[in-house]
């Protein structure tokens, strides 16, 4: 009887995830409501207003000795650049990772040093936290972005990020929640349904979740590149931005 209830029990929970992610694929990328949260660009970019084709790859919390190098096989093999937002204290004994990055043409972003909701921590803390992760990924490149762990910040992070690193925050508008639920079919046809000029995708590295992230992109990449969408860092779109009328 307790397997029986414990089978009911992920069923129900697998077709809860499933009509949640059919619904967020119904509304689409809903950037006026994105415009209306606190932070709205030019303070945080969730996307960027661009006519161009293009698309902003990022992966949150690398890098991963297994999982980071085959992401990055994959995305040479298409032609795509993205920018990896790196915990700082995964890099020791994976610097060589970094360096691939950076030689390939891509870009390394600031998510802290821990994987743990920034939001947490006090501006003292927070502060500490942002300059002894910058101090290491700074050495590997010129690092421009921030993303604060698990998506949440205040006005205060932002002020702190700007400040003493001129950082611009990032965060995205396109997320499948795959930090989550590590169902690359569901995270695939979410991101193709969703993305639009402009857009920022979320995924994530490392693990399980690292894993679900190569096979969503070997699901999404050729796709992508067959309605001639290109994927670019952070930076690279940042500069297609169309001007305001």
């Amino acid at each position: 009887m307790a397997h029986f209830v414990s089978w009911i029990f992920r069923l129900a929970s697998a077709v809860a995830v499933a009509l949640s992610l059919a619904w967020a694929q119904a509304l689409g990328e809903p950037r006026w409501l994105i415009d209306l949260l606190p932070g709205s660009p030019p303070d945080v970019t969730y996307y960027v207003n661009t006519d161009q084709r293009v698309i902003a790859l990022t992966i949150d919390d690398g890098p991963d000795t297994e999982t980071t190098p085959r992401i990055l096989d994959l995305l040479d093999a298409h032609g795509a650049k993205a920018t990896f937002f790196i915990i700082s204290n995964r890099v020791a004994g994976r610097e060589a990772v970094l360096r691939r990055m950076v030689e390939a043409g891509h870009e390394i972003g600031n998510h802290l040093t821990r994987d743990r909701p920034s939001i947490r921590l006090s501006p003292e803390e927070f502060a500490r936290a942002l300059d002894e992760s910058h101090e290491i990924l700074s050495r590997h490149a010129n690092v421009r972005w921030f993303r604060p762990g698990s998506g949440w910040f205040n006005d205060s992070m932002v002020e702190i990020a700007r400040k003493q690193h001129a950082y611009r925050l990032a965060l995205g508008s396109v997320y499948p929640i795959d930090a989550h639920i590590h169902v690359p079919s569901l995270a695939a046809s979410y991101i193709l349904w969703s993305v639009e000029p402009g857009s920022i995708v979320v995924l994530h590295d490392g693990g399980d979740r690292g894993g679900s992230t190569i096979a969503t992109l070997e699901r999404v990449l050729p796709k992508l590149k067959a309605r001639d969408y290109r994927l670019v860092t952070l930076s690279t779109l940042a500069t297609m931005e169309t001007p305001a009328q």
